[in-house]
C-alpha cells in the first residue's frame, strides 16, 4: 500500500496551519516543499494503512459512514483511491469530503491511496451501513 498526502499553501496562508490541518486527517511525517510552480505544499507519504487512522476515527466519531462511503467509491479507479477534503475543517479537527477544488477556496488536501485491494481499504475506512450500523468491521488492510 502506498499513501500519499498533499495540501497546497496559499500565500495568504500560514504554512505551519496548514501542516496542523494535514496532521489532523494523517498519521505520519509530513514536510512542507516547495513544488514545480514554485508554491509550498504540506506533503507526507506512507506505506501503511496506519497513515489513514485518522481518517478511519473521524468518520466513526462524525457518524459519516454512508456519506464517506460515497464520497470515496467517486475516486476509485482500479487499484488507485483519490479522495479530497476540505483543508479549513481538516484545521478545525473535522472530516468534510469535497468533489471539487472550488469547495475549498484555499485548497483541498488530496490523498492518493494505491493498493492491490483498493476496495478493502475503502470496506475498512467506511463500511457499508444499515440504519447507521456497520454491516462488517474488518481489520485495517496489511499490504
Amino acid at each position: 500500500m502506498y499513501v500519499r498526502v498533499e495540501a497546497e499553501v496559499r500565500p495568504t496562508e500560514d504554512p505551519e496551519k496548514v501542516k496542523k490541518a494535514v496532521l489532523n486527517v494523517f498519521k505520519g511525517a509530513v514536510n512542507i516543499v516547495e513544488n514545480q510552480r514554485g508554491f509550498l505544499v504540506v506533503f507526507g507519504e506512507s506505506y501503511t494503512a496506519e497513515s489513514l487512522r485518522k481518517v478511519y476515527e473521524l468518520i466513526r466519531i462524525q457518524r459519516i459512514m454512508d456519506a464517506a462511503r460515497k464520497s470515496l467509491r467517486k475516486g476509485l479507479t482500479k487499484d488507485t483511491l483519490v479522495f479530497k477534503l476540505h483543508k479549513q475543517a481538516a484545521y478545525a479537527g473535522k472530516l468534510s469530503f469535497i468533489d471539487s477544488d472550488i469547495e475549498s477556496p484555499l485548497g483541498p488536501i488530496v490523498f492518493y491511496v494505491e493498493s492491490a485491494d483498493i476496495m478493502r481499504v475503502i470496506d475498512w475506512l467506511a463500511p457499508k451501513t444499515n440504519m447507521g450500523k456497520p454491516l462488517w468491521e474488518i481489520d485495517m488492510p496489511k499490504d
